[in-house]
Parts: structure tokens; C-alpha cells; sequence
């Protein structure tokens, strides 16, 4: 009977102390989740962004009293550069204007034994609305510019030499304003294309010149439409107005993370 009873309480205390070995276990380890809310800043409100024209290809309808002129598709890289201010109301619509240097123009063929060379840079303010992800993704922009036409460049050239050149400021040549319209996008913060088309003829009907004490208006039956493509207008390195630290990313909405945790009592 002894012996009955005392192999009972060893299997009691066995029972026990295993019951006891797990409770330590599930006591030193425990899981927990937790439930946390994250909203990226808020859109930003105004914000200045390196802008201008990189690579201009610039293409002419030209015509004398009717007849059309052949031209030259024009390429330049020197001298675009220019800035845009911002001012984003959500994530996807903002607006934008800013100051552009352009180096505009073109290349006509009167005849086989005769090209011209003609340019102005200009001072363009623009204007204009952005539509689509403008943290970092793909968006449309559209608008007008009215540029300042400031200084004007001729090169004159017979049987392929080089005959005479000559630049003005503010010349009469050209209209001193030159409206125009855009629209482009941008699928990278550096990167973009743009088509802008402008509005009046290259060239001034009622600019008048004296040869050989004769006065003529040499541009008086001329037209030209000028339309330019640039591969690098740009609204990258984003700033804030007024700062020199880079502005963070865009709210694009608030975010819930669930977070598992296993931690161990001592």
C-alpha cells in the first residue's frame, strides 16, 4: 500500500512540475500586434523648382507673299536656363509660373546660293496648370508665356561662306513681345518634354530699313510661325520657398501598420 501511495505522489509532483515548466515557458514568450497610423506631410504650398528649356528643336512656316519658304529645322543648347515657382493645392493639381531665358529661332533657305540665320533670346514669364502625381510620378502641364524679345542675332551666308553677321538689342526686327502657348509633361523630377507654339510671326511687318537711301520693309509679306520641342523643361530639386533644405515627399494618404511583437519576461 506504501508503495502504491508513494508512486502516486511521484507522478502528482511529475504532473505538476511539467504544468509549471510550460507556464515558464509561455511566460517568458509573448506575441502582441499593434496597430499604428501613418500620414506622410501634407502636400507642399509654394516651392521653387530649377525650370527652363534644355535642347530646343525648333521648326518655321514660312512664307514670302505666298509662296513658301524652305527652313531648317534648328537646334541649340546654349543659352535655356530659367526657374519655376510652384504652388500645389493636392497631390494631383498646381499651378506655376517663373522666368525663362530662350534661345529661339530659325534657319531659311531663300534660294540655293542663300541661308539665313536668325535668333533672339528672350525673357518669358510663363503660367500655367500641372495635373497628375507631382511627388514623383507622371504628370501634364499646359499653359501660356509671354516672352521679351531683348537681343537679336543674324548670320547671312552665300554658296556655304559666311558673308556678314550682326546682332541688335531690343531690336525692331522681331516683335518685342512674343505670346505663346505650351503643353508638355514630365514622367521623371529632371526630365520632360514640351511642344510650345507661338501665337504672332517671327519676324515685325512694319520694321523699316534704308539701302542705298532707299527704305524698304523688308518682312512685310513674310510669315513665320515658330514652333519649338524641348526634351528637358523640368520641375526637379524641389525646394521650399524660402529654404534651402529639400522638401519632403507628398501625403498620399494615411496609411494603417500592423506591427508584430514577441518579447521575452526576464
Amino acid at each position: 500500500m506504501k508503495v502504491f501511495r508513494y508512486t502516486i505522489l511521484m507522478l502528482l509532483l511529475a504532473a505538476t512540475g511539467a504544468q509549471a515548466q510550460e507556464d515558464t515557458v509561455a511566460v517568458k514568450k509573448k506575441v502582441s500586434y499593434h496597430f499604428h497610423f501613418y500620414a506622410p506631410p501634407k502636400p507642399r504650398t509654394g516651392y521653387v523648382t530649377a525650370g527652363g528649356n534644355g535642347a530646343l528643336l525648333s521648326f518655321a512656316r514660312m512664307s514670302n507673299a505666298g509662296e513658301h519658304i524652305r527652313n531648317i529645322p534648328r537646334f541649340t543648347l546654349f543659352f535655356n536656363v530659367g526657374t519655376n515657382y510652384n504652388y500645389d493645392f493636392t497631390n494631383n493639381f498646381g499651378i506655376f509660373t517663373g522666368l525663362n531665358i530662350k534661345n529661339i529661332g530659325l534657319i531659311s533657305k531663300p534660294n540655293d546660293s542663300v541661308k539665313l540665320k536668325q535668333r533672339v533670346y528672350t525673357l518669358g514669364v510663363p503660367l500655367g496648370l500641372k495635373f497628375g502625381n507631382m511627388r514623383d510620378g507622371f504628370f501634364f502641364f499646359l499653359g501660356g508665356e509671354y516672352d521679351l524679345a531683348f537681343n537679336y542675332k543674324e548670320k547671312y551666308f552665300l554658296h556655304g561662306d559666311k558673308k556678314s553677321k550682326f546682332n541688335e538689342w531690343f531690336s525692331d526686327r522681331t516683335p518685342a513681345f512674343m505670346p505663346s502657348v505650351f503643353a508638355g509633361f514630365r514622367f521623371n523630377p529632371g526630365f520632360g518634354l514640351k511642344v510650345q507654339y507661338y501665337l504672332n510671326d517671327f519676324y515685325n511687318k512694319d520694321f523699316t530699313q534704308t539701302v542705298n537711301g532707299v527704305k524698304e520693309q523688308p518682312y512685310k509679306d513674310m510669315k513665320a510661325k515658330l514652333v519649338f520641342v524641348t526634351l528637358s523643361y523640368n520641375f526637379g530639386f524641389q525646394h521650399h520657398a524660402g529654404s534651402h533644405k529639400s522638401s519632403g515627399k507628398y501625403r498620399k494618404g494615411t496609411k494603417m501598420i500592423i506591427e508584430k511583437r514577441t518579447v521575452e519576461d526576464e
